[in-house]
């Protein structure tokens, strides 16, 4: 297949995902510093020594971020023993439920860093996780490269990465590319560069196997190690970009 008819297959796709939908919200991190109308700071290492309990490394802060050149720039850095971050959510201030979605981002590499741009239910802290369920529908760990990974963790699964797909992009760590889901009652696909890669479309919809039927909102971040980017990190990678053009929510 030559690479002119895969652009044409890609941007066919895209077309066809937003055809019909109306642009309802859109992020392009223009400003000189994060609009905290639309984003929070989630700061710390989540609880005593278990890394938002996944025993990541990172300690999060807010200053390891920056908005340049009209995109958001979270930068891992390894300061003396210690390993910092920034992750940030829309919880309380953007959710949706349904539609399609997409981020355009660049990837940072090496072994120990795990970015993300994924979402939660918006009743997280009434029910619980996995209960409230959640969509990932880009991860990205250093020590498998040219990796994306799409998941889906529910009740069903008992927070296991059951439902998910690996999907080999030998260039993935080259550039921006696009991450995207499209979002509606009866399934989920997931896009890279607007190819589909993964579908979850189960027949019995009941609470523990298709909590998406309420809105979620969005979190971006980087981590360190743990129990999926690591257990190993390679020092010498470090500092490291994870960058975000935009994301855009149509529906």
């Amino acid at each position: 297949m030559n690479k002119f008819f895969i652009v044409l297959l890609a941007t066919t796709f895209s077309f066809a995902q937003t055809k019909g939908k109306k642009l309802v919200w859109e992020e392009h991190f223009n400003g000189k510093e994060l609009d905290t109308k639309n984003w929070n700071f989630e700061l710390g290492d989540g609880c005593p020594n278990c890394g938002w309990g996944n025993s990541e490394r990172q300690l999060y802060t807010k200053t390891n971020h920056k908005m340049e050149n009209g995109k958001l720039v979270i930068t891992a850095k390894k300061e003396g023993t210690q390993y910092t971050s920034t992750r940030i959510t829309t919880q309380g201030k953007k959710e949706f439920q349904y539609g399609y979605i997409e981020a355009r981002a660049k990837l940072p590499v090496g072994k120990g860093i795990w970015p993300a741009f994924w979402m939660l239910g918006s009743n997280i802290k009434t029910v619980g996780w996995p209960q409230c369920g959640e969509i990932d529908i880009l991860e990205y760990v250093g020590k498998e490269p040219h990796m994306v990974f799409t998941s889906l963790h529910t009740t069903a699964s008992h927070g296991n990465t059951i439902n998910t797909k690996r999907t080999r992009i030998d260039t993935i760590e080259q550039g921006f590319h696009l991450y995207a889901i499209d979002w509606t009652k009866d399934k989920m696909d997931f896009f890279v560069d607007n190819i589909l890669v993964y579908t979850f479309n189960p027949t019995d919809k009941t609470e523990a196997i298709w909590p998406y039927d309420q809105p979620f909102y969005f979190i971006i971040n980087m981590a360190i190690g743990g129990n999926f980017g690591g257990p190993e990190v390679d020092d010498a990678i470090f500092p490291q970009d994870f960058s975000i053009d935009y994301i855009k929510v149509y529906q």
